[in-house]
């Protein structure tokens, strides 16, 4: 048995580098720019350099938290025109606007000497200060909104490839800088001009067909994996320890380690999983073992009724009916309609069975909605399989024998008839994890159903990823605790030789 677990375990390495990437694929594919979701808005009030400074300072924070400063991957297939570095650019917009300027125009340094004489303009506008005496006749709100709308038509420049659309911003500014406010402008504008024309002039649109290999040892992925330490023991990591020891990164939404979050949110989901599970099998079984034993009887056609009626009813259906009708105040208003304990809390000195005592109201129509629905299947699962082996020889044999029908059932048919009851079983760990999210919505449980739920609203892709990956990990370990306990139920099963 240990060598087989030892030889499932190693099969799974493959199967969770694969979970791995494709939840990383997710996240860097995923629509939007994490920078400038996690960048606080600047300050209202002082000077446009001011905010400009604070904002560029808070993107190239985040942008090395997050590890967007690094390339995506191991290797990247490139082409000869275009740069290996181009990941260093924190802003995804102007990323785009430089690829798409070197795939037309081919010649990356001549681009890069562009965008420079670019970001030498911004810069002017940053460190510029509007006062009375730069006015100098003219109106001070006059002079202000001149240097704003010159410094977003400069600042959109980095992020515009189409040559129509540079030209037009081009010469909005050249109007802009008629004003002898603004002449000190005239010069970095004429320079950003002439490095559009060598663009134009130095194109070699022909590397864009030259195919490129690059390597990076230290990648997003890499330290997404390892952390941004010892990739081995860990030490030495300033923002990430990576998903091998348990960390996922930072939410979107909270701003908050995720693994931080988990801790907090799984408990109310683990609860009501384990719940459900041991009040479902404590009915099903049973239930199932009696239908089979006495089939076609009054008490297996009632059952098999009653059980199809109530699978067949969808959880948040009746969810919301328990809801309209036994916490209404119009109705029955026996239990809470929300959460999972009393709004106010409980008192500094309240002991455990007092907390729960509290909390119990609130449980009752969540834990109605998370087991009803596995009656069915549970019981029709255990009806079938205990069909399939009440004819089998060895049961003839043990009633043969005068063996006790209880001890036939209980002792004989049962542990066979366990195995599908088994398979079912390994879920409780994915979804334990994952929750019912449609159930913690309905019923504001504060679980990780609802923590997903507000993650895919919210666009909290590592939340979601982190899920995803934690659920496939739970998942294979499921399936060898299955594997355990078919051996444990069944003892023609073996794993050895």
């Amino acid at each position: 048995m240990l060598k087989y677990i030892v030889r499932r375990i190693l099969v799974f390495v493959p199967t969770l580098i694969a979970i791995t990437l494709l939840g990383f694929v997710i996240m860097i594919s995923a629509p939007g720019d994490p920078v400038e979701r996690m960048v606080s808005a600047a300050q209202s009030g002082g000077e446009i350099g001011t905010q400009t400074a604070n904002q560029i300072e808070q993107k190239k924070f985040w942008s090395r938290k997050l590890g967007l400063d690094l390339p995506i991957f191991y290797f990247s297939l490139n082409t000869l025109a275009h740069s290996d570095t181009l990941y260093r650019i924190y802003d995804r917009n102007e990323r785009s606007a430089l690829s798409r300027l070197t795939n037309q125009y081919g010649n990356w340094s001549a681009i890069s000497a562009y965008f420079s004489a670019i970001d030498a303009l911004n810069q002017a506008h940053s460190s510029l200060k509007v006062d009375s005496s730069m006015a100098a006749g003219y109106s001070l709100d006059e002079v202000k909104e001149d240097v704003n709308k010159s410094y977003f038509e400069s600042s959109a420049l980095k992020a515009t490839y189409s040559e129509t659309v540079i030209n037009a911003k081009l010469d909005a500014l050249d109007e802009i800088y008629q004003a002898p406010y603004m002449s000190s402008f005239r010069d970095k504008l004429s320079v950003v001009r002439e490095k559009l024309q060598a663009v134009k002039e130095t194109a070699t649109p022909w590397k864009v067909y030259v195919p490129v290999v690059n390597f990076y040892p230290q990648n997003q992925y890499h330290r997404w994996i390892f952390g941004d330490g010892n990739w081995l023991t860990g030490k030495g990591s300033e923002f990430t320890e990576g998903v091998i020891r348990g960390d996922f990164g930072t939410s979107y939404r909270t701003k908050m380690p995720i693994t931080e979050v988990i801790g907090i949110k799984i408990f109310w989901s683990f609860f009501f999983t384990v719940v459900s599970v041991l009040m479902g099998y404590l009915v099903s079984i049973p239930l199932g073992i009696q239908a089979a034993v006495h089939k076609d009887s009054r008490f297996d056609r009632i059952s098999s009724i009653i059980v199809f009626i109530l699978y067949s009813i969808p959880g948040f259906f009746a969810a919301t009916v328990l809801l309209m009708t036994f916490a209404n105040p119009d109705v029955l208003h026996w239990f809470p309609a929300s959460g999972v304990e009393p709004v106010q809390g409980f008192g500094v000195d309240a002991g455990f069975f007092e907390r729960w005592s509290a909390r119990l109201p609130y449980l009752i129509l969540p834990g109605i909605s998370y087991t009803y629905s596995s009656f069915a299947f549970l019981s029709r699962t255990m009806r079938v399989s205990m069909l399939e082996i009440v004819n089998q020889d060895y049961i003839r044999t043990a009633r043969a024998k005068g063996l006790a029908e209880n001890a036939v059932i209980y002792k004989h048919m049962l542990r066979n008839a366990l195995l599908p009851i088994i398979t079912v079983f390994a879920n409780i760990f994915p979804v334990a994890i994952g929750g019912s999210v449609v159930l913690e919505v309905i019923f504001t449980i504060p679980g990780m159903g609802n923590e997903v739920y507000q993650a895919i609203v919210n666009q909290d892709y590592p939340m979601v990823v982190a899920v995803l990956t934690i659920t496939g990990i739970l998942t294979l370990v499921g399936y060898l605790v299955s594997d355990v306990l078919y051996a444990v139920a069944d003892p023609r099963i073996s794993y050895g030789k």
